[in-house]
């Protein structure tokens, strides 16, 4: 099974990656569409779509953001086949010891937005880091040291792309939110954007390809 919502973002961040980088589009969102309906094990899954990446080394900067994906698309699509309490089993959690370096923290922005749809909230990058992460609670003091570069730049959701560009390129190669910073920041900047916001986003990103990518799944997820 896929979600709806997934099967849009695969189509639309692929359209934007390869506007950027040369890529048969229309094949590779195919086999990575027949990975992610596969009736397979989770962790079988997981081997299917690294066999497609291993086939499409031009789009290698994906393979974590689409893992994150495969991991949304589990638990609003996959789950329902699984038994109620399956994320409370042995299984899962073994699964999730083997997967514990795969992915991205695009994860718990994807699922913010979900639950911003299901709310009715309106996404903002405050809300995110006080309410849905939790930075400021002694008990998620791995979230704020994870996303300190980003709160302390909090203030660029009232700037523009190209200052975002700026503090973006100087972050230190460590950080785990260095590839995310741009597209995670500009799109709190602007959360509905108009095309000719886009290409603003688009002139200025770090690494065009992989950050509209990531932008266009956020546009995705944040649509009614």
């Amino acid at each position: 099974m896929i979600d709806p919502t997934i099967q849009n973002a695969i189509s639309a961040s692929l359209q934007a990656y390869t506007a950027h980088t040369p890529l048969n589009v229309e094949e590779l969102t195919t086999k990575l569409t027949d990975v992610f309906v596969l009736d397979e094990d989770f962790l079988d899954k997981v081997d299917a779509l690294d066999e497609v990446f291993d086939e499409y080394p031009q789009a290698e900067s994906l393979r974590e953001v689409f893992f994150d994906l495969l991991m949304v698309n589990f638990f609003s699509a996959d789950i329902n086949r699984l038994e109620e309490d399956y994320l409370d089993t042995p299984e899962w959690a073994d699964i999730e010891e083997e997967t514990i370096d795969r992915g991205t923290e695009l994860l718990n922005l994807l699922l913010y937005l979900n639950e911003c749809r299901d709310e009715a909230i309106e996404p903002s990058l405050e809300d995110y880091l006080t309410e849905f992460l939790l930075v400021d609670d002694d008990e998620f003091q791995d979230e704020h040291q994870i996303y300190e570069p980003i709160i302390a730049n909090q203030i660029l959701v009232e700037s523009t792309p190209e200052e975002v560009n700026k503090i973006a390129v100087k972050l230190s190669e460590d950080d785990e939110l260095k590839d995310l910073f741009y597209p995670m920041i500009t799109f709190f900047q602007n959360t509905k954007p108009r095309n000719e916001d886009k290409q603003v986003v688009a002139q200025n990103a770090v690494d065009k390809g992989f950050d509209m990518a990531v932008f266009a799944i956020l546009e995705t997820f944040n649509q009614d």
